[in-house]
C-alpha cells in the first residue's frame, strides 16, 4: 500500500518512534529541547535554586570521604548546566568533560570557568546520549555525574541512559545521581509511565523511589542512596531535601 512506513528495525527506530509521541518540545530530554533550556537559563536572577555557584552537598560527601580521589581521574558532568558541580570536580584534579543542551547554561559556565581561572574542564553543548558520528562523550570516566538530569528523561530513554554509562562508566568507577524524591509535595511527578505516552508530556520530570532507582541500575553496586541534605542559604554547599542523591560503584 502506497504510503505504508515499516521501518523499524532497531532498538533506537522504536525509542525515537516512542520520542515521537511526545509533543514536540512538551519535554527536554534531547537537541529539540535546548530551547526550553535557553530560556529557562537566560534569566540568572530567576530565584532558582541551582543557579547558585555552589557544588552538591552529597558530591563535597563522597570527596570528603575519600571516595572520589580525582588526581588524573575523569569525570562526566551530564546536563552540568552553568557548571557548579563541574568547577568543584575540577578543583579536586578531575579531568571534567561537562555536557549539557543549552547553549545559554555552556556560556555561563564558561564565565565561571574563567572567573575562577579553572583548568581541566571541557565544554560541549549537545546530546550526551547520541552514539556513532554525534556522540560527544568518550569514555572511560571514573566519575559519571548527573545532578537532575535523569528524572527529565522519559521512561523508554531509561535505555539509552544505561547504555551511555555501559559504554562510558570505566570498571571500577563510580556513578552518583540526584533525582526528584515520590511524595515531596510535587516536585516531580509520580504518575504510573504509561500515562506520560497518553497525555504526551512529563510534566516537567519524574519523581523516584529509592526501591525504584536501585531497580533500575541494578547492574552497578549501591553504596550510599539516602535524602538530600537540606542545606542553609549560607552553607558553601547545596542541598534540598526533595532530592534522593544515589552513589553506586561498578
Amino acid at each position: 500500500m502506497a504510503g505504508t512506513d515499516r521501518g523499524i528495525r532497531t532498538v533506537e527506530d522504536v525509542l525515537a518512534l516512542l520520542d515521537g509521541l511526545f509533543a514536540p518540545a512538551a519535554d527536554r530530554w534531547t537537541e529539540g529541547g535546548a530551547d526550553w533550556w535557553d530560556g529557562f537559563y537566560a534569566d540568572r536572577d530567576r530565584p532558582v535554586p541551582f543557579f547558585v555557584p555552589k557544588p552538591d552537598e552529597n558530591l563535597v560527601s563522597y570527596a570528603e570521604r575519600g571516595i572520589l580521589p580525582g588526581a588524573g581521574r575523569r569525570a562526566l558532568d551530564l546536563g552540568c548546566g552553568p557548571g557548579r558541580n563541574t568547577l568543584y570536580l575540577a578543583s579536586l584534579g578531575f579531568e571534567v568533560d561537562a555536557v549539557d543542551l543549552s547553549a545559554t547554561a555552556i556560556g555561563w559556565a564558561e564565565e565561571r570557568v574563567r572567573e575562577t581561572g579553572t583548568t581541566g574542564v571541557h565544554l560541549l553543548c549537545g546530546d550526551a546520549f547520541a552514539t556513532g558520528p554525534a556522540s560527544l562523550v568518550e569514555g572511560p570516566y571514573d566519575l559519571v555525574y548527573d545532578s537532575g538530569c535523569f528524572h527529565h528523561i522519559p521512561p523508554h530513554r531509561r535505555v539509552s541512559y544505561l547504555a551511555l554509562l555501559d559504554r562510558v562508566l570505566a570498571p571500577g568507577g563510580h556513578f552518583a545521581l540526584t533525582a526528584f524524591a515520590a511524595g515531596e509535595n510535587g516536585m516531580g511527578s509520580e504518575r504510573p509511565d504509561a500515562d506520560f505516552y497518553r497525555e504526551g508530556a512529563l510534566e516537567g520530570g519524574l519523581a523516584y523511589t529509592d526501591t525504584a532507582l536501585r531497580a533500575i541500575f541494578t547492574d552497578l553496586t549501591p553504596l550510599e542512596l539516602r535524602r538530600m541534605n537540606d542545606e542553609p542559604d549560607d552553607s558553601p554547599h547545596f542541598g534540598k531535601g526533595f532530592l534522593w542523591t544515589g552513589l553506586f560503584h561498578r
